[in-house]
């Protein structure tokens, strides 16, 4: 009778123990839904400044027309993007045309000193580190949902009930990490 019971409160205590995982890596997966919704809302800011910024600069610089065109090309690619590889790529090919057209800007000194194209620069360089931010935290959740994905024994119960491991959102290019800025002389 007392090694029935014994028997039984270990069973309870793996149960307890199971639930408590399936429980965590709940929690963790949604963690992870919710730091990508905050990545979503910094991008769609970041996409929602860029044709203000472009028009300021085409104000300027009628001339530039292939730059304009491949920023906005970069941009409805990187809306179009669904999934974190795909955002990755848009966002590098974004990230590389908006270098081009602030080097654009560099080549008009009256565009520097315009006070609309300043701040909207200064807005744009606010949401890339808010991007920032929010890509830490969603890289942050992603590598602890991951680790206990691949962690014995909750792997176990991460494979029965067919949890997966998310990508992480990272840029291919180190220097990309870094919002750009302009310097005035």
């Amino acid at each position: 009778m007392t090694a029935l019971l014994v028997l039984l409160a270990f069973v309870v205590l793996i149960a307890l123990y199971a639930v408590g995982i399936y429980n965590k890596l709940v929690k963790l997966k949604n963690l992870v839904a919710e730091a990508w919704s905050g990545i979503d809302v910094q991008l769609k800011k970041r996409y929602d400044l860029i044709p203000n910024l472009v028009e300021t600069v085409k104000g300027y610089a009628t001339h530039e027309k292939e730059t304009f065109e491949s920023v906005t090309r970069a941009r409805a690619a990187a809306q179009q993007a669904t999934t974190v590889e795909g955002h990755q790529a848009a966002e590098k090919n974004l990230n590389g045309a908006l270098m081009n057209l602030i080097a654009v800007a560099e080549r008009y000194p009256e565009l520097k000193a315009n006070t609309n194209f300043l701040e909207l620069q200064n807005m744009l360089s606010v949401v890339e580190g808010d991007l920032e931010k929010a890509r830490r935290y969603y890289n942050g959740n992603v590598r602890e949902q991951n680790t206990l994905i691949e962690s014995f024994p909750s792997n176990v119960i991460a494979n029965m009930f067919s949890f997966v491991k998310s990508a992480f959102f990272e840029l291919d290019n180190p220097a990309e990490k870094i919002a750009p800025t302009v310097k005035f002389n």
